[in-house]
Protein backbone atom coordinates (compact mmCIF):
# COMPACT_ATOMS: atom_id res chain seq x y z
CA UNK A 1 0.00 0.00 0.00
CA UNK A 2 1.43 3.25 -0.80
CA UNK A 3 1.44 6.62 0.95
CA UNK A 4 -1.64 7.69 -1.12
CA UNK A 5 -4.29 4.87 -0.83
CA UNK A 6 -3.41 4.95 3.17
CA UNK A 7 -4.09 8.43 3.42
CA UNK A 8 -7.75 8.08 1.21
CA UNK A 9 -8.24 5.36 3.38
CA UNK A 10 -7.61 7.11 6.77
CA UNK A 11 -9.43 10.17 4.89
CA UNK A 12 -13.04 8.26 4.01
CA UNK A 13 -12.14 6.46 7.40
CA UNK A 14 -12.60 9.85 9.44
CA UNK A 15 -15.77 11.05 7.44
CA UNK A 16 -17.80 8.32 8.13
CA UNK A 17 -16.35 8.68 11.41
CA UNK A 18 -16.88 11.87 11.64
CA UNK A 19 -20.30 12.88 9.86
CA UNK A 20 -23.34 12.78 11.74
CA UNK A 21 -25.87 9.84 11.11
CA UNK A 22 -28.01 10.29 7.72
CA UNK A 23 -31.06 11.49 8.25
CA UNK A 24 -34.15 8.55 7.44
CA UNK A 25 -37.43 10.54 5.87
CA UNK A 26 -39.56 8.37 7.24
CA UNK A 27 -41.46 11.16 9.12
CA UNK A 28 -42.70 11.05 12.81
CA UNK A 29 -45.82 9.13 13.05
CA UNK A 30 -47.60 9.70 16.51
CA UNK A 31 -50.98 10.31 17.84
CA UNK A 32 -49.89 14.15 17.53
CA UNK A 33 -49.14 14.20 13.94
CA UNK A 34 -51.96 11.90 13.07
CA UNK A 35 -54.41 14.56 14.67
CA UNK A 36 -52.90 17.74 13.36
CA UNK A 37 -53.00 16.34 10.18
CA UNK A 38 -56.92 15.17 10.48
CA UNK A 39 -57.34 18.69 11.76
CA UNK A 40 -56.01 20.53 9.23
CA UNK A 41 -56.75 18.92 5.98
CA UNK A 42 -59.94 17.84 7.55
CA UNK A 43 -61.56 21.22 8.09
CA UNK A 44 -60.40 22.26 4.27
CA UNK A 45 -62.77 18.91 3.28
CA UNK A 46 -65.85 19.54 5.82
CA UNK A 47 -65.48 23.20 4.55
CA UNK A 48 -66.19 22.00 1.24
CA UNK A 49 -70.28 20.88 2.34
CA UNK A 50 -71.58 24.16 0.67
CA UNK A 51 -69.63 23.35 -2.21
CA UNK A 52 -70.46 20.61 -3.20
CA UNK A 53 -74.39 20.85 -1.78
CA UNK A 54 -74.03 23.24 -4.54
CA UNK A 55 -72.53 21.11 -7.38
CA UNK A 56 -69.44 23.73 -7.30
CA UNK A 57 -67.00 21.23 -9.12
CA UNK A 58 -64.22 24.22 -9.44
CA UNK A 59 -64.05 24.45 -5.82
CA UNK A 60 -63.64 21.05 -4.71
CA UNK A 61 -61.14 20.38 -7.63
CA UNK A 62 -58.90 23.08 -5.68
CA UNK A 63 -58.75 21.19 -2.46
CA UNK A 64 -57.86 18.14 -4.20
CA UNK A 65 -53.92 18.56 -2.32
CA UNK A 66 -56.27 18.89 0.70
CA UNK A 67 -57.85 15.26 -0.16
CA UNK A 68 -54.42 13.92 -1.13
CA UNK A 69 -52.42 15.10 2.40
CA UNK A 70 -55.50 14.07 4.27
CA UNK A 71 -55.20 10.38 3.18
CA UNK A 72 -51.42 10.37 3.72
CA UNK A 73 -51.19 11.93 7.08
CA UNK A 74 -54.28 10.37 8.88
CA UNK A 75 -53.84 6.74 7.71
CA UNK A 76 -49.74 6.92 7.82
CA UNK A 77 -47.38 3.61 8.22
CA UNK A 78 -48.31 -0.18 6.87
CA UNK A 79 -50.89 -0.83 9.96
CA UNK A 80 -53.54 1.74 8.40
CA UNK A 81 -52.83 0.51 4.44
CA UNK A 82 -56.36 -1.04 4.14
CA UNK A 83 -57.65 2.05 5.57
CA UNK A 84 -55.77 4.35 3.23
CA UNK A 85 -56.36 2.38 0.29
CA UNK A 86 -60.30 3.03 1.17
CA UNK A 87 -59.72 6.62 1.73
CA UNK A 88 -58.22 6.73 -1.84
CA UNK A 89 -60.49 4.73 -3.54
CA UNK A 90 -63.36 7.35 -2.04
CA UNK A 91 -61.38 9.83 -3.29
CA UNK A 92 -60.91 8.74 -6.58
CA UNK A 93 -64.88 8.62 -6.93
CA UNK A 94 -64.94 12.51 -5.76
CA UNK A 95 -62.88 13.14 -8.94
CA UNK A 96 -64.48 10.79 -11.40
CA UNK A 97 -67.87 12.46 -10.25
CA UNK A 98 -66.03 16.16 -10.71
CA UNK A 99 -64.70 14.57 -14.30
CA UNK A 100 -67.98 13.63 -15.38
CA UNK A 101 -69.31 16.95 -14.07
CA UNK A 102 -72.18 15.07 -12.20
CA UNK A 103 -73.38 16.63 -9.25
CA UNK A 104 -75.69 13.77 -7.52
CA UNK A 105 -72.53 11.15 -7.93
CA UNK A 106 -70.33 14.17 -6.32
CA UNK A 107 -73.04 14.39 -3.30
CA UNK A 108 -72.79 11.02 -2.85
CA UNK A 109 -68.76 10.14 -3.35
CA UNK A 110 -68.92 12.96 -0.87
CA UNK A 111 -71.01 11.26 1.73
CA UNK A 112 -69.18 8.19 1.14
CA UNK A 113 -65.64 9.69 1.89
CA UNK A 114 -66.66 11.61 5.00
CA UNK A 115 -68.25 8.00 6.35
CA UNK A 116 -65.32 6.17 5.09
CA UNK A 117 -62.50 8.20 6.91
CA UNK A 118 -64.79 9.11 9.90
CA UNK A 119 -64.80 12.76 9.37
CA UNK A 120 -65.85 14.86 12.56
CA UNK A 121 -67.12 18.31 11.30
CA UNK A 122 -65.03 20.81 12.72
CA UNK A 123 -67.12 23.13 14.38
CA UNK A 124 -65.94 26.47 15.81
CA UNK A 125 -65.64 26.05 19.72
CA UNK A 126 -66.41 28.62 22.38
CA UNK A 127 -64.52 28.86 25.49
CA UNK A 128 -67.36 27.74 27.72
CA UNK A 129 -66.96 24.43 25.70
CA UNK A 130 -63.67 24.29 26.59
CA UNK A 131 -60.24 25.26 25.47
CA UNK A 132 -58.93 24.62 21.84
CA UNK A 133 -55.24 25.49 22.36
CA UNK A 134 -52.73 26.48 25.05
CA UNK A 135 -49.54 27.71 23.17
CA UNK A 136 -49.12 30.04 19.76
CA UNK A 137 -47.09 26.63 18.38
CA UNK A 138 -50.44 25.11 18.41
CA UNK A 139 -51.68 24.03 14.71
CA UNK A 140 -54.78 25.04 15.86
CA UNK A 141 -54.18 28.72 16.88
CA UNK A 142 -55.89 31.29 14.38
CA UNK A 143 -58.58 28.46 13.19
CA UNK A 144 -62.54 28.62 14.38
CA UNK A 145 -61.73 25.96 16.85
CA UNK A 146 -58.79 28.55 18.82
CA UNK A 147 -60.79 29.20 21.68
CA UNK A 148 -58.71 29.93 25.21
CA UNK A 149 -60.20 30.45 28.19
CA UNK A 150 -57.92 33.54 29.97
CA UNK A 151 -59.01 34.63 33.67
Amino acid sequence: MDRRAAFGGIAAAASVVAMPGMASADGAVSKATIQRARYKFGSRITALKGSVAKGDFAAVADEKNAFILFNSGAFPGTKNKGKKSEAIAATNAIFQAIRGKDKKALQEAYAGYLKTVDMSDYEAISAEDGQGYSADYDYRVRTKQAAIWVR
